[in-house]
Formats: C-alpha cells, sequence, structure tokens
C-alpha cells in the first residue's frame, strides 16, 4: 500500500466508526502515517473527532445512514471502534469491495455479539470457556442460572466496558438481572449471557497483533501479558507485565493464536483470558485496541494504537516492552457538561507520571475521562505511581 497525502487525491481514507479515547490515540497514530482520518460517532464533539480531518455524527445502528456516509466517503480502510453498529452493512461493503474493514466484516460481526464469538471459541474451536447459556427472557435466565450454578453473571450479549453486567446469588435475582441488561445493551431486547464463576487467580489482556511479515504473508506476535482490576466489570486499573508461569502463558499465547486466526484480518486484538496456575480459559476478544491496553502508552516501544495503525496499513510492528508500567482510571465522578480538570501540575509531578485527558463533552460518575500512567522498578512502584496520579485529578464543573 503506498502512503499518501491527507486531503489529496493520493490519501489513504480510514473512517473510525466509533470516536472515543481509544479512537484517538489511533487516529493520531494514522495520522502521523499520513492517513487521512474520518471520524463518526453518534454524539458530537467525541474525543477522535477533536482531531480527525472529517466528522460525521450519524445514529450507527441504521443501516441505511451508516451506508450513506460510508459512500459518500468512500473510505479505503473502515475501523469499527464501537459495538453498536449495523454490522450487515460492513458486509456488504466488504463484499462489494468498497472498502476493507478491520479486522474484517465477519470478524467485527462475530466479536461485537457475545453470543457469536463464545460459539466461535468454544463450540467451533473447543477453547476452554466458563459454562454459559443465553437466555431471551428473564423466565430463560432463570433456568440457566439454575443449570449453571450459582453464583452467575448476567451480561448483555452486545454492551462494552461493563455495562448492564451483574452477578446473581439466588434466582429471584433473575429479573432485574435481565431487565438491568436490558436497560445498557446496544440493541433493544437483546439477548443475554449467563456465565458461571470461574475460580481464578487473575485476568489478563493478551494482546495479538496480525500484520504482515516482509513477504507479504501474515504473522501473529504477542504483547506482554497486561494484568488489570475490574469494578462491576469495568477495568479501573492496568499493568504490564502480569507475572505467569511460563506454562499458563503459552496456552494463552496458544488460545489468542487460535481465535485471532478464525477471525482474520490484520490489526490489534484484545484477547482477555483467565488465569490460575497454568490452567487458562479464554473469556473475550476485541477485533481492536483495548482500554486495559492504555498502559502500553507507557510501556511499549510502540504502544497498541501504533501497532494497530502500523499493521492496518500493511506496515512492521514491533512488540518489544520497554519498561514496567500501569494505568489508572480517572472517573467522572459528578454529571455535568465541558467540565474542567483540577490536580493536574500536582498529578504530573508524580514521579514518571503522565497523564491523558480525554476530552469528553459530557462528564458523568461512572465515565471515564482520563487515565493516568507511570512507569516503574516494578508493577507495585509502577501501580502505586499510577494510582497517585490518577486520585490528584479531580473533574469539576467549568
Amino acid at each position: 500500500m503506498k502512503l499518501g497525502t491527507p486531503l489529496s487525491d493520493t490519501a489513504i481514507r480510514v473512517m473510525l466508526l466509533g470516536a472515543g479515547e481509544l479512537g484517538k490515540e489511533v487516529a493520531i497514530e494514522l495520522q502521523r502515517l499520513g492517513a487521512e482520518v474520518i471520524a463518526v460517532d453518534r454524539y458530537p464533539n467525541a474525543p477522535a473527532m477533536q482531531v480527525a480531518h472529517r466528522s460525521h455524527v450519524i445514529p450507527m445502528t441504521d443501516p441505511q445512514v451508516l451506508n450513506g456516509v460510508i459512500l459518500a466517503e468512500a473510505p479505503h480502510i473502515i475501523v469499527p471502534e464501537i459495538e453498536a453498529i449495523a454490522t450487515e452493512v460492513l458486509a456488504d461493503i466488504e463484499a462489494a469491495g468498497l472498502a476493507r474493514v478491520v479486522p474484517t466484516a465477519r470478524a467485527v460481526q462475530l466479536t461485537m455479539n457475545r453470543e457469536g464469538i463464545r460459539r466461535l471459541a468454544a463450540e467451533e474451536l473447543g477453547l476452554p470457556t466458563s459454562p454459559y447459556a443465553f437466555a431471551s427472557t428473564a423466565a430463560e435466565l432463570a433456568e440457566a442460572a439454575h443449570r449453571i450454578g450459582l453464583p452467575c453473571f448476567v451480561k448483555p450479549v452486545m454492551s462494552s466496558s461493563g455495562k448492564g453486567q451483574s452477578m446473581i446469588e439466588a434466582l429471584e435475582d433473575a429479573g432485574n438481572a435481565f431487565a438491568y441488561a436490558q436497560s445498557a445493551g446496544r440493541v433493544d431486547a437483546a439477548r443475554v449471557i449467563v456465565e458461571g464463576r470461574i475460580d481464578f487467580d487473575y485476568e489478563i489482556t493478551l494482546l495479538t497483533v496480525r500484520s504482515l511479515d516482509a513477504d507479504g504473508q501474515t504473522r501473529t506476535d504477542f504483547c506482554a501479558p497486561i494484568g488489570h482490576r475490574q469494578v462491576q466489570g469495568d477495568y479501573v486499573e492496568s499493568w504490564q507485565p502480569q507475572a505467569m508461569s511460563p506454562t499458563a502463558l503459552s496456552a494463552s499465547q496458544d488460545i489468542a493464536a487460535r481465535v485471532t486466526a478464525a477471525l482474520g484480518g490484520l490489526g490489534v486484538f484484545g484477547v482477555e483470558l483467565f488465569v490460575k496456575g497454568d490452567q487458562v480459559w479464554f473469556s473475550e476478544v476485541s477485533p481492536r485496541p483495548h482500554d486495559t491496553g492504555l498502559v502500553t502508552l507507557a510501556t511499549q516501544v510502540q504502544s497498541e494504537f501504533a501497532l494497530h495503525a502500523r499493521a492496518i496499513l500493511g506496515l512492521p510492528v514491533d512488540v518489544t516492552q520497554r519498561e514496567t508500567g500501569a494505568s489508572a482510571v480517572i472517573y467522572g465522578g459528578i454529571e455535568a457538561q465541558g467540565v474542567a480538570f483540577e490536580g493536574v501540575a500536582e498529578a504530573l509531578r508524580v514521579a514518571t507520571a503522565d497523564l491523558r485527558l480525554f476530552g469528553k463533552p459530557e462528564s458523568f460518575a461512572r465515565r471515564r475521562m482520563g487515565v493516568a500512567l507511570a512507569r516503574g522498578d516494578d508493577v507495585d512502584q509502577a501501580r502505586e505511581r499510577a494510582r497517585e496520579a490518577a486520585g490528584r485529578v479531580r473533574v469539576v464543573p467549568a
């Protein structure tokens, strides 16, 4: 692929479907390589829109509207960043040869829906997973929970960042869990997945990169494993590397290689895994940079965003970890528009600390508004510094 000049006839046009904080970092990396970036989301002034060449605000679950903006912009590459997309449009665009969907339209359709990816992983590939079932009603959820055993977890098949997820410990909680999942799902009247609890020691994200080698053949590389802590299904801090046995690391890489090969295409995949000793279970996979991978902005020679941009443009990648580091989320804490940030100077006085303030136009109590990054001699020191820096930043009304 020849790399051209933005806003000219030679430009490589890349359309981001979803313009959040992860898309913003991808847009920046693409622009460093001369790509022309178009950011699309459902609300105005989303983070990636603030750095893109052009932007559009549309309901991305509307097939006709989504198809119209794609045809009007004629991108060479389409990069989905969120789940709420009319994926059938992407399949048609790809089949017609009008654009390349990253990683593939099929991969996007499967991974945007927990049912599709779980059936691929467990039933087609035979990967180890938690026990699971799918339900379309509260009664079906209760029956599935009884069969799988309590406690168990309930998640919308289409959601992100822990939205709509809950744990039920009694069958009478099934109705409330189903209603909560419905309220936070990406689509109306969505099914839910009921998952049994696994007794694991820790969770990791194994960033897996599919790129082209010097001969034009697809190769697979793995970043150092990322450990993370979640609260209500939403990541609050991550660190790299996560210590694990050679056997568990090898098993993790094997699972990640198999599931990403089945999905195909090029780019970064965030493969989530549960680990206990040497045993590993597949959890989920995102066909794009992962929120826990924000830590790579501090730790790697090329961050997950640089890796994604390079891979989808057919360029070589380097997954080398440079330093030990950690990230800690900065939550909004308030509900307000056009907020301000205090304590930024104090946060940056923490040794090795850095910040990313996402620029989201509206704050919610549990909305990620930024992230603190820090490095350290070891994981514990890096985590302490990242948490300290994040804790010094305050989101306040403008």
